[in-house]
């Protein structure tokens, strides 16, 4: 496991995941356990730096790890670790804040984005990318699964490790971006809208859902929105299609497929069979969440934050000595 390449991916305990969620992220997860030397982190410091209930955060923690496990993460395959557990990760964001841009953070677009939405701005909002880069490299992973939309802050990430390195000697290895397929699960109420907990319960299919639930949310889905291009599908219908495509044998997709393109295709048929492979795709991760306990779970990521501050104390040991506050006494 040693000889292989470190990935390092860390997900927001936002609470139950849902079916975008797997299907874009957390499915490759999965996959890459077997072909990386992998650190899955579930980071709390990040969800503090907008308002959050501490109830809820710590609940959600849980919560998220049994729906990582239940999805296949196997804590004998990777390290599984819960963010705040580790605090060397934020010991090094602060030396690496040092050579950090203040106007590389200020082009943070998501910053801009989510300052917009809120009341108070805080000052972790503002400086949480440097956190990020400090979960990437204090385990000097050299690959970082993320889509499109955090390529920007794997450039930063970047830029700061070729910062340090060229101030303090070559130690961090500039991290790239795993960009895969992931698909884009859009919402089942508003197809032009991902997938998101944060539009309403309408919005999103959790993978625990009741079937009840989630037959009814298909059923319900918006298929036609507006005028679109000619042979092009709408974007409900193309979502249906999707979800089709990423839980259904090939042969019914492609029958799917064939009588659209002839103009023959009916909603109801459509919705009904997305819905049943759906659930039937739910199944397993059903079942191995219902086996799961959390004092079980508490202790997977006990052992996995040990782990993870084996790799995380060299790694900090390193980068202090670099900068000059090292051990005073051998």
């Amino acid at each position: 496991m040693a000889s292989k390449p470190v990935v390092l991916s860390g997900i927001q305990p936002t609470g139950t995941l849902h079916i975008g969620n797997y299907f874009g992220a957390v499915k490759n997860y999965v996959a890459l356990q077997d072909q990386y030397e992998c650190f899955y982190s579930i980071v709390d410091y990040h969800a503090i730096t907008v308002e959050h209930d501490p109830q809820e955060l710590r609940r959600n923690t849980i919560a998220m790890a049994m729906d990582l496990l239940a999805c296949g993460l196997d804590p004998k395959k990777c390290v599984l670790f819960v963010q705040s557990q580790v605090p060397e990760h934020t010991e090094l964001a602060w030396i690496l804040s040092a050579v950090t841009s203040y106007g590389d953070l200020q082009r943070m677009t998501q910053f801009k984005e989510k300052g917009e939405m809120q009341e108070f701005v805080s000052c972790g909002l503002f400086t949480y990318p440097v956190l990020q880069a400090a979960d990437i490299l204090i385990y000097k992973a050299s690959k970082v699964p993320v889509g499109e939309d955090q390529l920007q802050h794997i450039e930063l990430a970047r830029r700061i490790a070729r910062r340090f390195n060229s101030r303090f000697g070559e130690m961090f290895p500039e991290p790239e971006a795993l960009l895969t397929e992931a698909p884009r699960v859009m919402s089942p109420a508003d197809p032009t809208r991902k997938m998101s907990k944060s539009l309403g319960p309408k919005h999103y299919i959790a993978l625990t859902e009741p079937e009840k639930s989630i037959r009814e949310k298909i059923k319900t889905a918006v298929t036609d929105v507006g005028p679109r291009p000619e042979g092009e599908k709408s974007p409900g219908v193309a979502n249906l299609f999707l979800l089709l495509k990423l839980t259904a044998p090939r042969e019914i997709y492609e029958q799917f497929e064939a009588d659209y393109a002839k103009g023959t295709l009916k909603y109801e048929p459509l919705k009904r069979t997305v819905a049943e492979y759906l659930i039937k795709t739910l199944e397993p991760i059903r079942a191995r969440r219902a086996q799961l306990n959390e004092s079980e779970v508490r202790e997977i990521l006990h052992e996995g934050a040990t782990r993870a501050r084996a790799v995380a104390r060299k790694t900090l040991e390193e980068a202090r000595e670099r900068i000059g506050v090292g051990k005073l006494i051998a």
